[in-house]
């Protein structure tokens, strides 16, 4: 999320009221975990439970603080996501679970085996990096506390526990960031574990381990324990909160997918076509610091409302068969236009990510479909209302929607191209883009100028590496010449 890019929400006072509830709500949810982890584990070492109620009317008090903290920085720096007191839930669940894992860890395990950086992979990979930052240091503060109610001796030395949970949650999100990988994610997770060894020769050093070995072998497993913690846990919070992570756009995009296999079988030259686009896609939001997963998902899917009619679009034609050879202007437009609310409608009835939803219904907005506004003025001398003949749905309304148009018009234009030298690409490139932007189709998305010049560089780079020029191989015969001979050249080339 990019508050600078996104339009802020306006607020009700029922957002607040909402927001205000979720927060008290569970202040008292984490004021019960801290009450109750320190009761179970007097229970389990047959010690008296003395928590006095000043106490717990203190740590109320600074769970209150640090919330009220947290808030104030969701309001000013992520207002929008703030806005929908799902998002704050999700947030304290993750925190919540988390403190339980570690407690569960700590209590029956070793407290080196805790998950520590969990709070921070779940919230990177559900928000963004900077709030993976801020609620692994709340959720730090927050053990930090428990575990002095919690061990009778706590020493000098378990102050350090904020800073190696901070580190290694720290550590997880600029190791993790980008990465799409679940395996990757594994090989990865034992660099996570490094603050937690530390702590470990810390401890060591100062004569406070018995078994060092035991301990050792926990903290170098706290990073795996937390990656597979990660991946088990992810997927409830992607349904249970309809947020969507990289490894769930990257198994739309799986040609196993369901509807990518639906388009590759009745729609082949629309798959090929989404296929091209996602690929200039992907490369134009890195270009310009977008999330360049989510761009390629968008254009795999951005057409999957032809599903509905493949055979009226040109890419899906076979043996010169047209059907709009047979019908008026009019209706070939409307069918033409169709499939952009189709695609949205796909979209949501097979439970898309709502980004891609958008992309379906905005990657058109309102531009024109000048075939068939040219053959309609052909039929009826000139006097045609060009609206008609327009596509109806909203202008791109991120700079992800304006990506897939630019995408798509310039791969489809490409295409007919007879000259397709590097000039004549951008040549027409450009055009393409600065048509839309004087038929204002990238108002609504704050795009910059400098980043719809990054577009077309790389929209060119992309384009020309695709259609470059082969070279025109020479007409050979293989009149006369014996097949053993030439299986055995081609043996022999295989080799080499």
């Amino acid at each position: 999320m990019k508050q600078s890019n996104e339009k802020l929400l306006k607020w009700q006072k029922k957002d607040l009221g909402k927001n205000i509830a979720v927060y008290l709500i569970n202040a008292v949810i984490i004021l019960a975990l801290f009450v109750g982890t320190i009761y179970f584990r007097a229970i389990r070492l047959n010690e008296q439970f003395n928590l006095k109620a000043l106490e717990v009317v203190r740590f109320f008090a600074l769970t209150c603080l640090l919330l009220v903290v947290m808030m104030l920085y969701f309001y000013f720096e992520e207002r929008n996501f703030l806005k929908n007191p799902a998002n704050s839930q999700m947030l304290f669940f993750i925190v919540e679970l988390s403190i339980i894992l570690c407690f569960l860890a700590s209590t029956y395990i070793s407290p080196y085996l805790r998950p520590l950086a969990l709070p921070a992979l779940l919230t990177l990979f559900l928000c963004n990096r900077r709030s993976a930052f801020l609620i692994q240091m709340l959720f730090c503060i927050l053990q930090v506390i428990m575990d002095m109610y919690s061990y009778a001796s706590f020493s000098i030395l378990e102050f350090a526990l904020p800073v190696m949970g901070i580190t290694s949650g720290f550590i997880a999100v600029f190791t993790m960031d980008k990465v799409y990988s679940r395996f990757k994610l594994l090989i990865l997770s034992p660099i996570i574990s490094i603050p937690i060894l530390v702590y470990v020769a810390m401890a060591y050093i100062n004569g406070n381990m018995a078994d060092v070995l035991t301990s050792i072998i926990c903290a170098l497993c706290s990073g795996p324990v937390a990656v597979v913690a990660l991946t088990f846990i992810l997927p409830f919070f992607e349904v249970g909160f309809k947020k969507v992570s990289c490894f769930k756009y990257a198994e739309l995009t799986d040609h196993k997918s369901r509807l990518i296999k639906k388009m590759r079988k009745e729609a082949p030259g629309t798959f090929n076509h989404s296929v091209l686009v996602s690929n200039i896609a992907e490369a134009c939001a890195a270009a310009i610091d977008e999330d360049a997963l989510l761009a390629r998902a968008c254009a795999y899917y951005h057409d999957i409302g032809k599903l509905r009619r493949p055979e009226f679009f040109t890419e899906n034609q076979q043996d010169g068969v047209n059907p709009h050879d047979d019908l008026t202007p009019e209706l070939s437009t409307n069918i033409i236009k169709a499939h952009a609310q189709d695609g949205y409608n796909l979209a949501i009835k097979s439970r898309l990510p709502k980004e891609i939803a958008e992309a379906c219904l905005e990657h058109h907005g309102t531009l024109p479909i000048l075939y068939f506004y040219e053959k309609a003025k052909r039929f009826t001398d000139g006097e045609v209302d060009i609206k008609r003949y327009s596509y109806s749905c909203p202008k791109p309304s991120n700079k992800i929607s304006a990506i897939i148009m630019i995408a798509d018009g310039c791969e489809a234009a490409v295409r007919t191209l007879t000259d397709r030298s590097r000039e004549n690409v951008k040549t027409l490139v450009r055009k393409i883009v600065n048509d839309r932007m004087k038929l204002g189709q990238f108002d609504n998305c704050e795009i910059t100028i400098k980043e719809l010049n990054i577009i077309i560089n790389t929209v060119v780079n992309n384009l020309t590496g695709i259609y470059h020029d082969r070279i025109e191989y020479p007409k050979v015969s293989l009149d006369g010449v014996e097949t053993s001979a030439v299986m055995e050249l081609l043996d022999n080339e295989g080799e080499e």
